[in-house]
């Protein structure tokens, strides 16, 4: 597999995936990649550990849970309209999308418990 996201900074990775909104109310990728990106990058390598956790990213400055899906094409992000900015004219539109580290995702995650959301 190719490497989807590089290093960027403290708290995130960066990648290049095609954004397409979508009819659901969750961000969905390619489940084969999204478990992939997982295991490359959310986990430990300390014995199982779970897959299919959601991962965090970002777009514009939305930060939002990605979960796979079996109907999304590889290299794409589905996105619910209500998260796509103006700049999605004619999807899927390559873009550039962060993906939080895991300990970021993790405090991004504990916040979307709360009243407010990611």
């Amino acid at each position: 597999m190719h490497r989807m996201f590089e290093q960027f900074s403290h708290g995130y990775y960066l990648g290049r995936l095609y954004v397409e909104p979508s009819g659901g109310e969750a961000a969905k990728m390619c489940h084969t990649q999204h478990e992939q990106v997982n295991r490359q990058l959310y986990t430990a390598d300390e014995g199982i550990e779970r897959t299919d956790l959601p991962l965090v990213m970002k777009l514009g400055d939305r930060h939002f849970p990605v979960h796979g899906d079996e109907g999304v094409p590889a290299d794409t992000l589905a996105v619910p309209e209500s998260l796509i900015d103006e700049r999605v004219r004619n999807p899927p539109t390559l873009r550039e999308v962060f993906l939080a580290k895991a300990d970021r995702a993790a405090q991004l995650l504990d916040l979307a418990d709360g009243p407010a959301g990611v």
